[in-house]
């Protein structure tokens, strides 16, 4: 099997994205090699921080020469969040810090304050395409993918050739950017669930003359699911309600659902046992 290969620069943590390929059937090799990038077969490039931490940590390992070849070569790439913004000449977050400058434009900031939305975006949202991609294929009506960032590449900032999927949030920017082989999505497919995996899957399965069954499955679209179609949003920004429950052990050593006044969760009668709500898994469903 060809191994896929994984840039662990050392900026963040790579274990979900590891996980989920290896869910995908891949054989897995981590790297921060120089050498090791350079001969990959497929490369991804999870990126976590800040843009001008990342870029000296790349320079620092002797890796910026060894990318850009790589990508300009057209061979199979995935940029993830951060790695998809390095791929760009700069960026707001780090004045003067020069990116891999594959893709022409700047990455800026989301205006809080305009768009009146929080800044980090943190949460669920829909994707936009707006060229086909074995990537999105299997994608449909209400499917959403997991987002954390402060930055974006705007509308514009990437040429239309490159624009693979975009996404709003208070605005309309580029979630997404492809040309041939070569892919990198702002959404994080390894923390977005099944809709992830297909992502991962759609990019694994067009990099590899013989992909593992497992990312080939994960692709394939649904029969009787209708496909979102180019430039249609694949659904809204999501707003969740996350239930907290207050779980402790009484004194039998069970764990239930309580609920204290002033953090005494006694029962004032009933001889003063933990007030007991409930099981916590079967309240969870």
């Amino acid at each position: 099997m060809v191994k896929v290969t994984l840039l662990d620069y050392g900026a963040g943590n790579v274990k979900s994205l590891y996980n989920a390929l290896v869910a995908l059937g891949c054989d897995v090799e981590q790297t921060d090699e120089p050498a090791k990038v350079a001969a990959a077969a497929v490369l991804l490039f999870p990126g976590v921080g800040a843009f001008g931490a990342c870029m000296s940590m790349l320079e620092r390992k002797q890796l910026v020469e060894p990318l850009k070849a790589y990508i300009r070569a057209g061979r199979p790439f995935l940029g993830i969040c951060l790695g998809m913004q390095t791929l760009f000449e700069a960026s707001d977050e780090s004045t003067g810090v020069r990116g891999l400058g594959i893709v022409p434009g700047t990455v800026g900031r989301f205006d809080g304050t305009r768009l009146g939305l929080a800044v980090p975006q943190i949460g669920w949202n829909g994707i936009i395409p707006r060229q086909a991609s074995p990537l999105l294929d299997a994608l449909s009506p209400g499917d959403a993918v997991y987002f954390v960032h402060s930055f974006r590449a705007p509308l514009g900032a990437a040429a239309p050739e490159w624009v693979l999927c975009e996404t709003e949030y208070g605005e309309r920017f580029v979630s997404g950017i492809q040309r041939g082989k070569v892919a990198a999505v702002q959404f994080h497919p390894e923390k977005s669930g099944p809709v992830g995996l297909a992502v991962l899957g759609g990019f694994i399965s067009s990099s590899l003359a013989m992909p593992p069954a497992k990312a080939v499955a994960a692709a394939a679209h649904q029969p009787g699911r209708p496909r979102v179609p180019i430039g249609s949003s694949s659904s809204g920004l999501c707003k969740r309600i996350v239930a907290c429950l207050d779980v402790r052990a009484n004194d039998k050593g069970d764990l239930v659902v309580t609920k204290g006044d002033q953090y005494d969760v006694r029962d004032k009668e009933d001889g003063g046992d933990v007030r007991n709500l409930g099981k916590p898994v079967a309240l969870a469903r």
